[in-house]
C-alpha cells in the first residue's frame, strides 16, 4: 500500500519557512515564453521546452517510510468552484473521505464542512502551504483555476507545477486534472497554452493520471442568459457560429469517479462533452421559449474583440485583460467545442441516455424558478396592508 510522508519531500518544498522563491530551481519557465523552444512528441509539435519535464524537475525520492493511506482518501483542489463543489458532493455520496484545499478567505467554506468534508487552508501561489494538505491522501482531483483578477500564470501554471511536484514527491497514487477541449490547438491563448503545458507536465511526471478535457458547463448559462432574460436585462452574444456541447457539472463529477475506478482510464486523456453542441443564439432562443419572454440581446462583433485585444496589448497593466480576451475570441470564433462520446461511454460503461441534455436542464431551472416567483407574488398579495 502506498504511503506519504513530509520526510519524502525535497527540502525546498518541505520547509514551511521558505518563500515562493524556494521553488525557483525546479519551476519550469512560463510555457508561453517557451514557445520558441519546440520539441516533437508523437508527431505533434508542443510549445513546451524540455524543462517542462516533471521527471527532471523532481528528484527521485523514497517513500517507503510513512503512513499507509486508504484508496478512498481524496483531496479536491478548487472545491468551492462550480465544478469543485459537485465533485465534493459526489465523492461524499459515494463514501470517499474528502479533504478540500481552500484558500484562506473572509467567508469560510462552511458549506463544505456541513456536507461532511474536511477543509484545509492552503494557497497554490504559496508552495510551502501545499505539502501538509497531501499527507494521508491517495488521489488528488484538481479543479482549481485562478481568479479573474489574478495573473493567469500565478495559479494555473506556477501553482499547478508546485502541486504536481509535491504530489509526485509524496507518492500520490492518482492525479485527476481538468483541462480545456482543443487547448493544444490554440497556443496563442495563454490560458489554453498553460492547460496544454500542464497536461504535458503531468504526463511526464511519472504519476498515474487521468486528464479530462471539458467543453463547457450548463451552470454557466444561468447567470449569462437565464437570469438576465428573467430580469429583462441585456444578454451579450457574438455574431460567430461557435458551437459548444455544454455538460452538467453533476454529470462531469459522476463520470470522473467512474473513470477514477476504471483501470482502462489510467494515463488517458479523455474529453467530456454534452449530447449536443449549441450556438449562442440557439441557447438564447431556448431560454426565451422556456421563460415565456423575449431577450434583449446585445451583439458584440468578433472584430471588436480582436481589436480590443490588440489595443490592450499596448499597455503592460492590461496584459491579463488581453489574455482573457484572447480566450473570449476563441470561444467566439467559428469553432465547435464538442467531440463524439460513443467511445468514452463504452470505455466507462456509461449509457448516453443517463447524460442530462441542455433542454432538460434549462427546463427544470425555469420551471422551478417561475414557480418560486409565482409563490412569492402570491405571498406578497396576502401580506399587503391597506389603510
Amino acid at each position: 500500500m502506498a504511503s506519504t510522508s513530509l520526510a519524502a519531500l525535497p527540502s525546498q518544498l518541505a520547509s514551511p519557512g521558505r518563500r515562493r522563491g524556494a521553488l525557483a530551481s525546479t519551476r519550469p519557465p512560463h510555457p508561453v515564453l517557451l514557445r520558441h523552444h519546440r520539441q516533437t512528441r508523437g508527431g505533434r509539435r508542443c510549445g513546451v521546452a524540455v524543462t517542462c519535464n516533471a521527471a527532471q524537475a523532481v528528484a527521485p525520492t523514497s517513500i517507503a517510510q510513512g503512513t499507509p493511506v486508504r484508496p478512498t482518501s481524496i483531496l479536491v483542489v478548487g472545491a468551492t468552484g462550480t465544478l469543485g463543489r459537485q465533485v465534493v458532493r459526489r465523492a461524499l455520496d459515494e463514501g470517499y473521505d474528502v479533504r478540500c484545499l481552500v484558500r484562506p478567505r473572509p467567508a469560510p467554506a462552511d458549506f463544505l464542512r456541513d456536507w461532511g468534508a474536511i477543509v484545509v487552508n492552503a494557497d497554490l501561489s504559496k508552495p510551502e502551504t501545499i505539502p501538509a494538505t497531501l499527507v494521508g491522501i491517495h488521489t488528488v482531483i484538481d479543479c482549481a483555476t485562478g481568479r479573474p483578477e489574478e495573473p493567469i500564470r500565478k495559479v494555473d501554471w506556477e501553482g499547478k507545477v508546485a502541486l504536481i511536484q509535491c504530489a509526485k514527491a509524496m507518492g500520490i497514487q492518482k492525479y485527476v486534472f481538468y483541462s480545456i477541449h482543443n487547448c493544444d490547438k490554440h497556443p496563442e491563448v495563454p490560458l489554453m497554452e498553460i492547460k496544454h503545458c500542464t497536461e504535458k507536465f503531468i504526463q511526464d511526471s511519472g504519476l498515474d493520471y487521468t486528464i479530462i478535457r471539458l467543453c463547457g458547463f450548463m451552470q454557466g448559462l444561468i447567470g449569462q442568459y437565464a437570469v438576465p432574460i428573467l430580469e429583462e436585462k441585456s444578454v451579450w452574444g457574438t455574431d460567430a457560429p461557435t458551437r459548444i456541447a455544454y455538460m452538467d457539472t453533476q454529470d462531469v463529477a459522476r463520470l470522473t469517479f467512474i473513470a477514477m475506478r476504471n483501470e482502462k482510464a489510467s494515463k488517458k486523456l479523455l474529453t467530456f462533452a454534452g449530447p449536443r453542441a449549441w450556438t449562442t443564439q440557439e441557447v438564447i432562443t431556448l431560454c426565451e421559449r422556456l421563460a415565456g419572454q423575449d431577450a434583449n440581446v446585445t451583439t458584440v462583433p468578433v472584430a471588436v474583440l480582436r481589436f480590443t485585444r490588440q489595443l490592450t496589448r499596448f499597455f503592460q497593466w492590461t496584459n491579463d485583460v488581453a489574455d482573457r480576451l484572447a480566450f473570449s475570441e476563441v470561444l467566439s470564433s467559428d469553432t465547435v467545442f464538442s467531440v463524439p462520446m460513443n467511445e468514452t461511454y463504452q470505455l466507462l460503461g456509461v449509457d448516453a441516455k443517463d447524460i442530462l441534455s441542455l433542454e432538460k436542464y434549462l427546463q427544470d431551472y425555469f420551471t422551478n424558478i417561475l414557480k418560486k416567483l409565482k409563490d412569492l407574488k402570491a405571498q406578497s398579495k396576502q401580506t399587503d396592508i391597506f389603510f
